[in-house]
């Protein structure tokens, strides 16, 4: 059974939605963010690089044990471990969907995070930063929704991996200032998604672990501060 490190964060959701969308077994070990989970030697024997999800896989690729950090891998090998499921075979389409999965990680990804960070988390508010990322972001939104104008999903008419990489991403929008409403393909494509039976119960795991309110001053200096800059 595939052991999943994980948290309930978008890029913990990506690989909770491939494997409910696959039907793989796994079990979830969570890894409290907030609380320093990620820097603890159990979780540091595992990946190199203290950021959630990894996976386990004991039956990997010739029956050796597998152990997988970054998201966009861990979809993609999902995907060739179930016979190419959520990656489309024809080479056009699967270079399309490999495409947009490289645009969630070099671009919602971290431009959401940055606005998140500068806007929400940081204790000085920066105008620069904040109109920066502001700015990305609704770029970012719109190229989505003009893809979402030309074709059904993110890789063509078929959902695939692309789609769920970017999805839980796009939840939440007001965090960022967004209305779906002003992306009317986007919101379209979205409450698609949001309707799969499988996403349902990607997003749900782990839901309880949530942060119930503000985050602490704890929990800033573990995510934020010297603690995850100290030398391991």
């Amino acid at each position: 059974m595939i052991e999943v490190w994980s948290w309930p964060t978008p890029n913990g959701h990506k690989v909770h939605i491939a494997l409910e969308e696959l039907g793989l077994p796994y079990t979830v070990i969570p890894v409290n963010i907030g609380k320093g989970d990620q820097f603890k030697p159990e979780f540091l024997a595992i990946t190199p690089n203290h950021r959630i999800p990894v996976i386990v896989d004991p039956d990997g690729p010739g029956g050796v044990r597998l152990r997988l950090f970054e998201s966009a891998a861990i979809l993609i090998y999902l995907s060739e471990k179930t016979g190419g499921r959520l990656i489309p075979a024809d080479p056009v389409q699967r270079y399309t969907c490999l495409q947009w999965m490289m645009f969630q990680m070099g671009g919602t990804g971290p431009m959401f995070g940055q606005y998140h960070h500068f806007a929400n988390y940081a204790q000085e508010k920066i105008p620069y930063a904040i109109e920066r990322y502001s700015n990305e972001v609704r770029r970012l939104h719109r190229v989505l929704d003009k893809r979402l104008g030309q074709s059904e999903y993110l890789a063509g008419p078929e959902y695939s991996m692309a789609d769920i990489i970017n999805f839980p991403w796009i939840r939440y929008p007001e965090r960022r200032n967004i209305d779906l409403m002003d992306y009317p393909n986007l919101q379209r494509w979205f409450r698609l998604v949001a309707a799969r039976p499988a996403v349902q119960r990607g997003v749900a795991v782990l839901a309880d672990k949530k942060r119930p309110g503000p985050m602490t001053e704890e929990e800033r200096e573990v995510m934020f501060g010297k603690t995850q800059f100290a030398v391991r």
